[in-house]
């Protein structure tokens, strides 16, 4: 019995909404660009003008996966530390967040959830700039943000976030760009649907072949492609009742590595830059014990097995990811779930 949980799902027949939410990513996301033009550039001279001395952000699930990522792209374009908040500091314990002048990134598909309400209130008390990446422009966090970037991924039905996420990923790269006047991150993220568009389509059949039968997998990233290995490793607890666990490449060689063996699923995400040199050594140490690794390598341009493109690498990893949910979808029912309604999840998650 391969599967880790009892499966009660009811078989899917057409497409999936998972399937049809995740296709339309490359279109939510030129949606969320057009729609934001004069936000971004207002939130780029802002930063400029008088620069965060901290960014904190908030977020739960999906959300706080894109958190990582702009811990990553934040401190390395910018030099500015970047703090993840924890909800339950304000909201059960109800301790006060220390005044300074800091940015408070609220990352949210609802917008609705009441510990990440409490967490903002907090911040914008001690005098943090909040701004609210939502897809629900309606939502109290819309209402309580200093600016607002409207995620614009349109109405998303399946559980499992799949274009609310990328167009989170796109908008903090957009935030970025602005921020440091970065002309090569501007256009890598000017041809961010175009390049989601040809991720959509790239063959990852083989990463559902080795975990059609699995238990249990490790999958490992590095750096800006950290965050989107948490997605994944969330996306197939979700959707295929996989026990998936995610890993920094260099945090795996602290004890986790003892158990990868023989016949291990490990899926690996290396950008194309130095910091991918680390996941391209572990992914061979692994297969050399006789692990079975599928890297994306986006250093090989879509050569690989899995197959990712080169790009900024900072944009790389929203491809890889892209590419991940299509396969994901299909692994799921192949493994006889419906990924648009996993086991006692809901949409909108009122943790307090």
């Amino acid at each position: 019995m391969h599967e880790t949980m009892p499966n009660t799902a009811s078989p899917v027949s057409g497409p999936t909404l998972m399937f049809q939410e995740a296709a339309e990513a490359s279109g939510a996301v030129a949606r969320m660009l057009a729609a934001n033009v004069a936000n971004f550039a207002a939130l780029g001279r802002r930063l400029r003008g008088a620069p965060p001395a901290l960014v904190v952000t908030c977020a739960r699930g999906s959300s706080d996966h894109a958190a990582t990522y702009a811990k990553y792209l934040i401190e390395t374009r910018t030099g500015t530390p970047v703090a993840s908040a924890a909800p339950s500091v304000a909201s059960v314990y109800a301790a006060p967040a220390v005044a300074g002048h800091a940015l408070c990134l609220a990352i949210s598909q609802s917008g609705r959830s009441p510990d990440l309400l409490a967490t903002v209130a907090a911040q914008r008390a001690a005098g943090a700039y909040v701004v609210a990446l939502v897809n629900d422009t309606t939502s109290p966090l819309a209402e309580t943000a200093d600016t607002v970037i409207a995620l614009s991924a349109g109405v998303e039905r399946s559980v499992a976030a799949t274009k609310s996420y990328i167009t989170a990923l796109a908008a903090l790269a957009a935030l970025v760009a602005e921020w440091i006047e970065d002309d090569v991150l501007r256009s890598a993220v000017a041809g961010l649907p175009d390049a989601l568009a040809r991720s959509w389509v790239l063959d990852w059949d083989c990463v559902g072949a080795t975990l059609q039968d699995a238990s249990n997998l490790f999958i490992i990233g590095r750096g800006l492609g950290l965050g989107v290995a948490q997605e994944a490793a969330l996306k197939l607890k979700e959707t295929c009742g996989l026990h998936a666990e995610a890993f920094s490449s260099a945090e795996v060689r602290h004890g986790p590595m003892a158990i990868v063996g023989v016949g291990f699923p490990v899926i690996a995400f290396a950008t194309s830059d130095g910091i991918g040199d680390d996941v391209r050594a572990v992914a061979a140490e692994f297969a050399a014990r006789g692990a079975v690794v599928r890297l994306a390598d986006a250093r090989a341009n879509g050569a690989g097995d899995p197959p990712a493109l080169a790009a900024d690498p900072a944009i790389e990893p929203i491809l890889m990811i892209q590419s991940f949910y299509r396969m994901a979808d299909a692994l799921s029912r192949a493994r006889g779930y419906n990924p648009d309604t996993p086991s006692h999840l809901s949409k909108v998650t009122r943790t307090l």
